[in-house]
């Protein structure tokens, strides 16, 4: 698709409006670099689509702040326009995208010597605040894992979960483990994390119990003798999605109010033996995380049960109490 007449220049090779009155400048540039992309690049329809959609988000608001076509286009405007976009909810993970299709953009223009300048090539998005990860209360979870019946795949559930939480699993963890990982006579799992990592960690004894109870029925399943501890209805061992799904389940016949997933159980681990001991590196150990910063964000959650205890008991922070003159 040839669309280079859309694009018109002045003497000084500007490109500009053209000779319709409209700002056909910013479209015939996205054209282009989007042919581009598909031909000579060869990006994916995905890729191609968002970028187009980026970059025509950026030329509205251009057009908005009077800008007429993309050489008129610096730095500071580029970077008004960001934190607009920024301020009306835009994620600093699109803000990155849309920025990076700008300056792909750009980077293209100037190649074909429609422009001098890049405006957006040192303007960085705005980070997004990091989400606090959602966990249980202790009372939550003994509420989700209070059932005592004699269903084999009820039993099952339970120990997995009470697994997770008991020793902070990730679930890839709880899924991969095998009879010969477990040592209930001295309380211990051994698992492998993140790239290859082995670590024993300690098991709670709800957990031994709720293990060895399972361990009972699992004995009469079909693929008994696979090295796996949990195991499928059939026998098989157990899939990720399936310990979702059953977690799930278990919540809302629980009567809990939350959207539970396995990773919640190994959030509450962390923040309650944090809450407890205050020993972030062996917090840190447990989790197996490589870098502490990762571990200290159950500080924040910490501070903020703290500091919600605080405003409903110090006397000075209740506002309730406190008379304006």
């Amino acid at each position: 698709m040839d669309v280079s007449a859309d694009i018109m220049e002045n003497d000084a090779g500007r490109v500009s409006v053209d000779g319709n009155g409209g700002c056909r400048a910013f479209d015939a540039g996205i054209d282009q670099y989007m042919e581009e992309l598909r031909v000579a690049r060869r990006s994916s329809p995905h890729t191609v689509s968002n970028y187009a959609r980026d970059l025509r988000s950026i030329a509205q608001s251009a057009r908005s702040r009077g800008v007429d076509d993309w050489q008129a286009l610096t730095a500071s405007d580029v970077r008004s326009i960001i934190a607009e976009q920024h301020r009306d909810g835009i994620s600093g993970r699109s803000l990155a995208r849309r920025l990076s299709a700008l300056r792909g953009l750009f980077n293209f223009l100037l190649g074909q010597g429609h422009c001098e300048v890049n405006p957006a090539q040192d303007i960085l998005a705005p980070k997004d605040k990091k989400a606090l990860p959602a966990t249980l209360d202790p009372d939550e979870v003994s509420r989700l894992l209070a059932h005592n019946l004699n269903d084999p795949m009820i039993c099952r559930d339970l120990a997995m979960f009470e697994l997770m939480y008991s020793s902070g699993l990730r679930l890839a963890e709880l899924v991969s483990i095998d009879l010969a990982d477990l040592d209930l006579c001295v309380g211990q799992v051994r698992v492998t994390g993140k790239g290859g990592k082995v670590r024993d960690l300690p098991v709670g004894e709800h957990a031994i119990k709720a293990i060895n109870k399972w361990l009972g029925y699992r004995r009469s399943l079909p693929g008994a003798d696979d090295s796996a501890v949990f195991l499928s209805s059939r026998g098989k061992r157990i899939a990720p999605r399936t310990v979702q799904m059953r977690l799930k389940k278990l919540a809302e016949s629980q009567g809990l109010e939350r959207d539970c997933y396995p990773h919640m159980l190994r959030h509450s681990f962390a923040s309650h033996l944090l809450e407890s001991s205050g020993d972030l590196r062996a917090v840190q150990e447990l989790l197996g995380h490589a870098d502490i910063s990762t571990t200290q964000i159950y500080t924040h959650l910490d501070f903020q049960h703290l500091a919600q205890v605080y405003d409903k008991s110090h006397p000075r922070a209740r506002r309730d109490k406190i008379v304006e003159e």
